[in-house]
């Protein structure tokens, strides 16, 4: 497990894997023997989120890391850019190898160009969709705006599905069936080399998404969640507090609040009070309509903060 203060050449020279990494945590090379926290603060990127991501790619470890300490805008720089370098450089460039490598006018290098055109359609997609739907979700997240909740990290995670099986199968097709010599034959097995190390690379790409990035976001929305409840429940005691004033409850309806908050029903409202079914309806309707609050949960809270009954006599 690599740490802040080790050279991140000591990083690269034991996986250079990380090399690829770098450019979508906008970290350039030329950074001479600076540490692993010198480099990041350097580049403005969080150390703990890149350490995370580095640790977990070449050890697939994720024990280690602790979703609170996390930079979620770290953590979306780096799949925004990981999604730019692949539809803007990787996926052309692997084309341009393929096409040069492989006889195009042959009716089967044609159906293995349009092969790899359709992975290519599908992976972009794939990632477009996290760009127009997921990423802006979570960027809301991060300035408090959580939109109409009818979205969440939950539907993200259970729609993600590999993207990559078109890559697999299209190797495998050129290595069974795609016949070439000399320099074709050796243009084709790098190109083979580099989609190898493509699967790869989306293989990898997607763990970091389904391990690091979706427990990060769950916990950001248990978080956004916990602090919209506070707020409701500050607005209402507020709200209500004014709406008492404008339209103050009678001593009776405050009876028979403190009876519903006692768990007693309308028929046992009415013999505690000596007073029709019909009346504690109607008292009801009336609390509802001055107050605002239809359920027990909230007349409690209201009982409680207006002095109405003591919390310890109260079944929570």
């Amino acid at each position: 497990m690599y740490e802040a203060d080790d050279k991140l050449i000591t990083l690269i020279r034991d996986n250079y894997d990380i090399l690829q990494m770098l450019g979508a945590f906008g970290i350039s090379l030329g950074f001479g023997d600076k540490t692993v926290r010198e480099t990041c603060e350097d580049n403005g990127v969080d150390t703990y989120t890149f350490l995370a991501i580095v640790n977990f790619s070449i050890n697939n470890r994720t024990d280690a890391v602790e979703d609170e300490k996390l930079s979620i805008p770290t953590l979306m720089h780096y799949l925004e850019a990981s999604h730019a370098y692949f539809l803007d450089f990787q996926l052309p460039f692997i084309r341009h190898e393929l096409e040069d490598s492989i006889n195009t006018l042959d009716s089967l290098g044609q159906l293995i160009m349009r092969f790899y055109d359709e992975y290519a359609h599908e992976i972009q997609r794939h990632m477009k969709y996290e760009q127009r739907v997921l990423f802006p979700y979570v960027k809301g997240l991060i300035d408090g705006n959580p939109g109409n909740g009818s979205y969440s990290i939950e539907t993200f995670s259970r729609q993600h599905a590999d993207a990559d099986k078109k890559l697999r199968e299209l190797k495998l097709l050129i290595i069974k069936y795609l016949p070439s010599d000399g320099l074709h034959n050796n243009k084709l097995t790098a190109t083979l080399h580099d989609i190898y190390n493509n699967e790869e690379w989306l293989h990898q790409h997607g763990l970091v998404e389904d391990l690091i990035f979706v427990p990060a976001i769950r916990r950001l929305e248990r978080q956004m969640q916990q602090s919209d409840i506070t707020r409701n429940i500050t607005e209402m005691v507020f709200k209500n507090g004014a709406s008492q004033n404008q339209d103050s409850l009678s001593d009776r309806e405050k009876d028979v609040i403190v009876a519903l908050v006692q768990g007693m029903a309308n028929k046992e409202i009415a013999d505690h009070l000596c007073i029709s079914v019909n009346t504690v309806i109607t008292h009801r309707r009336n609390i509802a309509r001055k107050l605002q609050i239809h359920s027990p949960a909230g007349l409690t809270i209201y009982a409680i903060v207006n002095d109405l009954v003591d919390i310890s006599s109260v079944k929570l």
